[in-house]
């Protein structure tokens, strides 16, 4: 089955067009670029630190190795194996992605929904 649907959207940025779901995630991972991830948190009213782009990227790593988003558990324990236990909590990734860590960051990351995330 086509994931192209009618609920998908086409998503500006730089005069660039991006086909998104109805969530706003990349309906083609390989349309990411850091200049896409702005632009989308910009949407979002957020402008990405190096804090942001940690997690975005720790993300990234993850699916490339693994082929799957991490869930928010995944995603707390990984960030504190790399970055030490202070930055390794829901608490430190809700203050960074205030809508979700998990969804946040990866839609900002260009990845799909991860799973168990409504």
């Amino acid at each position: 089955m086509d994931r192209k649907t009618q609920s998908n959207s086409i998503l500006f940025i730089n005069d660039n067009e991006y086909e998104v779901d109805e969530q706003g995630f990349l309906m083609n991972i390989s349309d990411w670029s850091r200049e896409v991830a702005e632009g989308i948190a910009a949407k979002d009213g957020i402008e990405l630190e190096s804090e942001h782009w940690e997690v975005i990227m720790f993300l990234r790593d993850c699916y490339f190795e693994y082929q799957i988003a991490p869930a928010i558990r995944v995603l707390s324990r990984g960030i504190g194996n790399r970055l030490g236990i202070g930055e390794g909590n829901t608490r430190y990734l809700n203050q960074l992605f205030a809508f979700g860590p998990a969804i946040q960051a990866c839609r900002y990351a260009g990845l799909p929904k991860p799973t168990g995330c409504i």
